[in-house]
């Protein structure tokens, strides 16, 4: 699988029957990768950084689960793509988790903005994430979406900073009614390091 071109092409997805044969082995990597890329950030909110692979199983499963074929396909490419990291970048699903349905949207009604709230600090230096333009994701009455699609664009210095596995490293949120923050781990860097070939 050639990750190294940062976008999942049509030669990239194998048949469904293929797929049956290696899904086991293929959802129980990506349980252990995910065990590195996801963290809690306070307590309510997560983050998973994506990568080729996860996008790639992404995929998989849902052709998988809805059986439409090349037709769904040229959809499923195109929804996901845009989250694959391209070499500069760290993409990442900020996922707001309240069990209680009436207190997790009267939660979510509090944070309208929260895109423009979510960092990497890269020792010491901010990057604010960049939403994914697909849709709004704060309602016109000022309720944010649950899950927020988020891209952090690296220059070659805070690459190289991320790499050199020195100084601290954080995500953040720093949102006037959610201000939390989480150190990622020495562990998560190296694997995320991949992305930025």
């Amino acid at each position: 699988m050639p990750r190294d071109t940062h976008q999942i092409t049509s030669e990239d997805i194998i048949s469904l029957e293929d797929y049956e044969l290696i899904r086991k082995d293929k959802r129980q990597e990506s349980i252990l990768r995910k065990k590195f890329r996801r963290i809690a950030i306070g307590p309510y909110a997560t983050i998973q950084f994506e990568s080729w692979e996860s996008m790639w199983l992404q995929i998989q499963e849902m052709l998988r689960i809805e059986k439409g074929g090349a037709e769904q396909l040229v959809d499923e490419l195109a929804a996901y793509n845009p989250m694959v990291p391209n070499g500069t970048e760290f993409t990442g699903t900020l996922m707001f988790e309240i069990d209680e349905e009436v207190r997790r949207t009267a939660f979510l009604k509090t944070l309208g903005g929260v895109d423009r709230h979510i960092h990497l600090v890269i020792d010491g230096e901010k990057v604010t994430a960049e939403p994914e333009q697909d849709i709004d994701r704060t309602r016109s009455d000022g309720k944010a979406s649950a899950v927020q699609f988020v891209h952090f664009s690296l220059t070659a210095e805070q690459a190289d900073k991320w790499k050199s596995i020195e100084g601290q490293v954080m995500v953040q949120i720093d949102h006037p009614n959610y201000g939390h923050a989480a150190i990622i781990s020495d562990e998560c860097r190296r694997d995320m390091a991949r992305d930025l070939d």
